[in-house]
């Protein structure tokens, strides 16, 4: 309600500005014309009575308020450019907090079965657990993280994982990065992997496999995940989370990504390229 009232604001000053801008033009021609009744016809034998000053004075007058249009119109610009980019920054923000509670949802679910099962085993998710969130709750906050710092989170999310199973699964995950200050948006790769282990690894009971594959060069970064799931039971594409990403790659790189899935005998394959 403030932002429309401020809005009718600028919209109202600007109209009495451009107004003002064209009176000047209106009276001068107006005096000029009047001055002389000749000039009326053919503007023949023309010599204005008014004086210079007072042509000036108005010539003045109009610049000013001219200049103050043009003054008024660039603002407004430049305030909807402000505008849209914090609303772009908020609706980022919002995507970003809907990661934390899907992906700690399924961890706290599993760990509750391990507290009265294996307490030891508990103790170390719940470990594994509280370096994550603290990575959530303040690195996840931030604009821009390192690469470096977001690997690690990875890493811990993949011990935490193959901590709690009780099967054996094939977990590979291989970073060659030149440069790990490189600057990207927290909390960006996690959905693609949770969804290798959330509908590959666990519904499949044997030969289970994930590969992750990071790598930057010439400030370009490329993150692979791979793995196999059971077509009869899941359509790894689909939900809510492949849409958060998404949103989120066109708000903070638009034009400067690309996102490919596929899909084939069984494999599941991600792949997103940032070109920072």
């Amino acid at each position: 309600m403030i932002l429309t009232t401020n809005n009718n604001k600028r919209n109202i000053i600007g109209a009495i500005a451009l107004v003002l801008a064209a009176v000047p033009i209106v009276v001068i021609f107006f005096i000029v014309i009047t001055s002389n009744k000749d000039s009326v016809v053919l503007f023949e034998n023309y010599s204005p009575k008014v004086s210079i000053p007072i042509i000036s004075f108005y010539f003045l007058l109009y610049l000013a308020l001219f200049c103050f249009g043009i003054y008024w119109l660039v603002k407004q610009i430049l305030f909807i450019i402000k505008l849209k980019n914090e609303n772009g920054k908020m609706e980022l923000l919002h995507l970003q907090n809907q990661v934390n509670p899907h992906f700690f949802f399924n961890i706290l679910n599993n760990l509750y079965g391990w507290v009265a099962k294996d307490q030891k085993k508990a103790q170390e998710l719940i470990l594994k657990l509280s370096d994550m969130m603290r990575y959530s709750i303040y690195e996840g906050q931030k604009d821009f993280v390192t690469i470096g710092e977001e690997i690690a989170y990875l890493k811990n999310y993949i011990d935490l994982h193959t901590l709690r199973y009780h099967k054996k699964i094939n977990v590979n995950f291989e970073t060659t990065v030149e440069d790990d200050q490189l600057k990207i948006i927290p909390l960006l790769y996690i959905m693609l992997l949770e969804n290798a282990f959330k509908h590959g690894v666990e519904n499949l009971r044997e030969n289970a496999f994930v590969t992750i594959k990071l790598s930057s060069n010439n400030n370009t970064i490329s993150f692979k995940v791979e793995n196999n799931y059971d077509k009869d039971l899941v359509n790894q594409s689909s939900g809510i989370g492949i849409k958060n990403l998404k949103r989120r790659l066109e708000l903070a790189y638009p034009k400067k990504h690309e996102f490919l899935v596929s899909k084939k005998n069984t494999i599941y394959k991600a792949l997103l390229i940032l070109k920072l």
